[in-house]
């Protein structure tokens, strides 16, 4: 109770901390948050078809050949599915400028008249994480399909292309 009437006290608000994940941000911070991990440099390639093009949709599983498809875990449960590839691309910067730094490959099959995948989720978490740790990892993908992605990136900036380490141009040969 307060000292000038019969209200009770309110006690002190307390301030909460956000939960929320900070996924997309240029902040660097310190405390509750750090360590979030920082996706304005990683790019999204779907390779279908043998055609490798970009899409932003990816990042939340909203790609085009994506919508309206039920994934499951369980590869037995696409039997018709087509194969295709996501790519996370993570751009870098030094010195000379900007360059491809980590790039990774994750395999999914879709069948898009049954409206059934199949992909593992965990799979395109963890290399989403390792292309954003600067590795390279495209050993999944075939011939036609290295020659697609090879063929984007270099004419989406082959200045980028140039800089570039010689391990990702080696994997993409």
């Amino acid at each position: 109770m307060t000292e000038q009437g019969n209200t009770p006290e309110q006690p002190a608000a307390k301030e909460k901390k956000s939960l929320s994940l900070n996924v997309v941000s240029n902040k660097k911070h310190k405390g509750f948050g750090a360590g979030s991990i920082d996706l304005s440099d990683v790019a999204c390639v779907m390779i279908d078809d043998g055609v490798a093009y970009i899409d932003v949709g990816i990042m939340h599983a909203k790609s085009k050949v994506e919508r309206g498809i039920k994934f499951t875990p369980n590869k037995e449960d696409t039997p018709n599915g087509r194969p295709c590839w996501i790519v996370w691309v993570a751009v870098d910067r030094n010195e000379e400028g900007s360059y491809y730094a980590g790039v990774t490959s994750c395999e999914m099959l879709v069948d898009t008249e049954a409206r059934r995948g199949w992909k593992i989720l965990a799979d395109h978490v963890n290399r989403l994480d390792y292309a954003i740790k600067r590795r390279y990892m495209l050993e999944n993908l075939g011939e036609n399909e290295k020659a697609a992605l090879r063929k984007l990136l270099v004419e989406h900036n082959a200045e980028w292309w140039d800089r570039s380490p010689e391990e990702l141009k080696e994997k993409l040969q």
